[in-house]
């Protein structure tokens, strides 16, 4: 089934769990092994609610999130979607076949990859690399001097994270560039070297999309963070973008993530969003109070020992996401409800040791249910997305590996 999927839009998938979770262990039930889902119809509900997040501004699509081709593709024939943010310029490069605009959402230092972009001057036309050190211009002089090569596509990362004078440092570590006058220089330092063209402008809130802020006794100061963050980022990226186009006319400012789309959609500086695991909702957005997704992917592990009668082992399970190796990065068993990981052994590599009262149920050869936490980690495990409606496999998805491709 191609995914003209997306071309009608879905209400909410039904709330009765139980039928909801036996009609795709039905859908699989002819399938062994490990057997990853997306519900076409939770796809259907996600994709246009972010359109609706974003209050009309585009949103680029995060393919590290996805980490398959078709719906990616899927999702940009939607309104309200334009462009790739990619995660690898080796990705980039296999994406711009297809696709003319991308930015590369990383600095790279690949040069392989450097040398296949710079002769190529379509990519050159289609791939924006990101940078945020004159470090990272050296290296792509390095591999092919100005005038040798065609004019290279760049944009900055500057710093979005929050300075709190009481906190300190909020956020996670990603440009050195933080205030208006580090990125002007920046800006300036790059309009004044040959081969480069200045096209863009990224800031990505961390602390505001990727901090859960309605569960946990955290909460309210969570809240109140983003609050004080979100003000002071208003003021500074304003200052930031009119510092820059000094030196550039810019043709994109990028930001925010899933969970920020309306902070980030509503700053006047900002002309793009970006998502993507929003489109699959992990269980990490259980736990944001400005959105409900409906749960897309799903993956289904078999029981394969019991060792008590109130424990059930699976194959697999140990699909981290990235981020500290807390309880929110595991996969969540949600069917059977009642399942919880041993403490001193959570998600293994090769089993998964699952406890509970209704583990009590379960016979060697069951099927139990997970979602994932965050994004991209479920792509890399499996070749394939069964797509599921009700209580059939409606089609199939390779993901990046099951197209013999592993970026990172």
């Amino acid at each position: 089934m191609s995914l003209d999927l997306l071309a009608d839009v879905a209400a909410s998938p039904s709330a009765d769990l139980a039928q909801r979770w036996a009609d795709r262990t039905a859908a699989v039930s002819g399938l062994s092994g490990p057997v990853a889902t997306i519900d076409v119809d939770a796809l259907r509900y996600n994709a246009p609610d972010l359109v609706v997040r974003s209050g009309g501004v585009p949103i680029r699509v995060a393919s590290k999130s996805i980490r398959v081709r078709q719906i990616v593709d899927a999702t940009l024939a939607l309104p309200g979607y334009a462009g790739i943010l990619a995660f690898t310029l080796p990705e980039a490069l296999w994406l711009a076949a297809d696709h003319d605009d991308i930015v590369l959402g990383y600095p790279t230092v690949d040069r392989a990859a450097l040398a296949q972009l710079v002769g190529d001057a379509d990519a050159c036309r289609r791939i924006t690399l990101m940078v945020d050190d004159p470090a990272q211009l050296d290296l792509i002089d390095a591999v092919a001097r100005p005038g040798s090569r065609p004019e290279v596509r760049v944009a900055i990362d500057a710093d979005a994270s929050w300075r709190s004078p009481v906190l300190g440092h909020v956020g996670v570590r990603r440009s050195p560039l933080h205030d208006a006058a580090q990125v002007a220089r920046f800006a300036h330092t790059i309009a004044d070297r040959d081969g480069f063209r200045l096209v863009g402008l990224m800031m990505y809130e961390a602390q505001i999309a990727g901090q859960p802020d309605d569960t946990g006794p955290e909460a309210p100061i969570i809240r109140w963070m983003q609050r004080r963050s979100a003000a002071e980022l208003v003021d500074r990226r304003a200052a930031i973008v009119s510092a820059v186009r000094q030196s550039a006319e810019l043709e994109f400012v990028n930001g925010g993530g899933t969970g920020s789309l309306e902070s980030t959609a509503a700053d006047e500086s900002v002309t793009e969003t970006t998502a993507g695991s929003g489109l699959l909702a992990g269980h990490l957005f259980d736990r944001y109070r400005a959105f409900d997704p409906a749960p897309a992917a799903a993956f289904g592990l078999e029981v394969v020992r019991k060792p008590l009668d109130d424990i059930a082992t699976v194959l697999g399970g140990g699909w981290i996401a990235s981020g500290p190796p807390l309880a929110s990065r595991q996969p969540l068993p949600v069917w059977p409800i009642g399942l919880s990981m041993l403490p001193r052994e959570g998600a293994g590599e090769v089993q998964t040791p699952l406890q509970g009262a209704s583990a009590r149920g379960l016979r060697v050869g069951d099927r139990v249910w997970f979602r994932h936490a965050k994004s991209g980690e479920l792509a890399e495990r499996v070749d394939r997305y069964h797509l599921v409606r009700g209580a059939e496999v409606v089609g199939e998805s390779r993901t990046y590996r099951g197209e013999g491709k592993s970026f990172l």
